[in-house]
């Protein structure tokens, strides 16, 4: 089995982004219930998330074998920047998710969040790992923006908003730079993807505090057991464990191919709207989430090429 600079199997870390993708596809399932038991707003609820999700990964650390010494060693400056720049983007990533989410509904928030990643990702690939895309990715481009216009135009008010998509626009945004820096940093070797969870979250909900105080950060319910319940799943399942697994994986495998990997999140979401929210998906919303997967899967055929050529740069083709 193929090894990588961080001592990660590339199967193990494929593995790691599969269970972290399927994890992900419930949060914002989560997320809708939890809107609809209090008044928790967005900034809030991914605060609480971080929080808690920080408290759980320090308590897994401690609690492993060797407790929190790690045989890694980085140079501090480079740690203190990319955890800063990592927490960051998670705080605009999932912020902007759950907004979306509560704007313009779960299958259309997720669809646009992760339909649009692999295509910022490619070219962000291109740019700065050295990527070239090729005929096959433009289509896929091309075709992805075909369908989130079909979202955002085709769509009736009351299933895709346009406010709601540029919400998920920015959160694939702020996925992109994550997973792009993730893997630079992986890809140098030398880096500690188990302290690079836990200070992300630490930074995230230094960034996230002062907002989800101006918004409310206790919020109002009449069902406090059921809204305890949400949070603490939120912060152990799609956060704690996924995003421990993400980091991990995220370093060992190239960026194109997490991206695909994490379409896993669409799917279990999509079926968790229709089946546990009741939400209805229109005609436009299903033609734009077809044209957006369908260039992800092309995206996915020329990652499967470039991955069997010999070393150099990689194309996508």
């Amino acid at each position: 089995m193929s090894h990588t600079a961080s001592g990660l199997p590339i199967g193990r870390g494929l593995l790691y982004l599969i269970v972290a993708g399927v994890a992900w596809g419930t949060a914002g399932a989560a997320a809708s219930l939890a809107y609809r038991a209090s008044d928790i707003g967005p900034v809030a609820l991914s605060f609480w998330r971080c929080a808690a999700g920080l408290v759980l990964l320090l308590a897994a650390r401690l609690l492993r074998p060797g407790g929190a010494r790690t045989a890694v060693r980085e140079p501090l400056r480079r740690k203190a920047l990319r955890v800063g720049v990592t927490g960051v983007g998670l705080a605009v990533f999932q912020t902007a998710y759950f907004a979306a989410v509560r704007s313009t509904g779960l299958a259309v928030a997720t669809v646009v969040t992760l339909g649009a990643g692999p295509v910022l990702i490619t070219l962000g690939a291109r740019l700065t790992l050295g990527e070239r895309l090729g005929n096959g990715g433009i289509v896929a481009v091309v075709g992805a923006l075909a369908g989130l216009g079909v979202l955002t135009l085709g769509g009736e008010d009351a299933a895709v908003r346009p406010w709601g998509v540029l919400l998920a626009l920015l959160s694939a945004a702020g996925y992109s730079v994550m997973t792009l820096l993730t893997r630079r940093w992986g890809r140098d070797g030398g880096v500690d993807t188990a302290s690079t969870s836990v200070g992300a979250f630490a930074v995230t909900s230094l960034c996230l505090l002062p907002l989800a105080l101006a918004e409310g950060l206790v919020p109002h319910t009449a069902e406090p057991a059921r809204l305890l319940w949400l949070l603490a799943y939120i912060a152990a399942v799609p956060t704690a464990l996924a995003y421990g697994l993400y980091f991990a994986g995220a370093a060992v495998v190239r960026s194109a191919t997490v991206s695909v990997i994490m379409l896993l999140e669409p799917v279990s979401a999509a079926v968790l709207a229709v089946a546990v929210l009741g939400e209805r998906l229109t005609p436009a919303t299903v033609v734009g989430t077809l044209l957006l997967l369908g260039s992800v899967a092309g995206l996915a055929v020329a990652e499967a090429r470039g991955a069997a050529e010999p070393e150099g740069e990689p194309v996508l083709v």
